[in-house]
């Protein structure tokens, strides 16, 4: 009913998000930097969302013309980090890779639909901000689960190479002892 005041509310809540999101993903990105191999990634990630969210706070007229270009970019950005972390677990042996991959593939779609016609496209572009927001959080969502597999494969194969090589201990103690 008042879509400029909508508008701004969102363009002041997206602030918010993105300077949470910045410091989340920072703090995440220091804290694993040894385990995970593209964590430069998820710091530089958190470094462009807290500039963009302290920018947009200070600014909120201007967040208004640029927000849907800053929300697009910031999309596309995690959509495509997401699709290659969905490879990286691909690479791990991870067999649903492939839903993270795909969810994130709707995440570059209507991130650049976002970026492409922000303000005259058929769909609006709350409903277009909102998908993309669905697909990247379902995305990482999977790519959560998928993560919770990888850290418990370490424990798995500890106990599989053990008992592997106490069962090559006896084949060659039984070698020795047939000589």
């Amino acid at each position: 009913m008042v879509p400029l005041e909508t508008y701004l509310t969102l363009s002041v809540l997206f602030s918010i998000s993105f300077i949470v999101i910045g410091l989340l993903n920072i703090f995440f990105s220091i804290r694993n930097h040894k385990i995970l191999q593209g964590w430069g990634w998820y710091l530089i990630g958190g470094l462009l969302s807290l500039a963009g969210g302290i920018i947009l706070s200070i600014y909120p007229g201007i967040s208004i013309i640029i927000l849907p270009f800053v929300v697009g970019f910031t999309l596309l950005f995690f959509s495509f980090h997401l699709l290659g972390f969905s490879f990286e677990m691909k690479d791990a042996g991870i067999l649903n890779w492939g839903n993270a991959a795909i969810l994130s593939v709707f995440g570059v779609i209507f991130s650049f639909m976002l970026i492409v016609n922000p303000l005259t496209s058929g769909i609006s572009l709350v409903t277009i901000t909102g998908l993309s927001f669905i697909f990247i959080g379902a995305s990482s969502i999977v790519l959560s689960f998928d993560l919770r597999k990888v850290k418990k494969m370490p424990e798995k194969f500890s106990s599989e190479l053990r008992n592997k090589i106490i069962a090559i201990k006896k084949e060659i103690e039984e070698v020795n002892r047939g000589r």
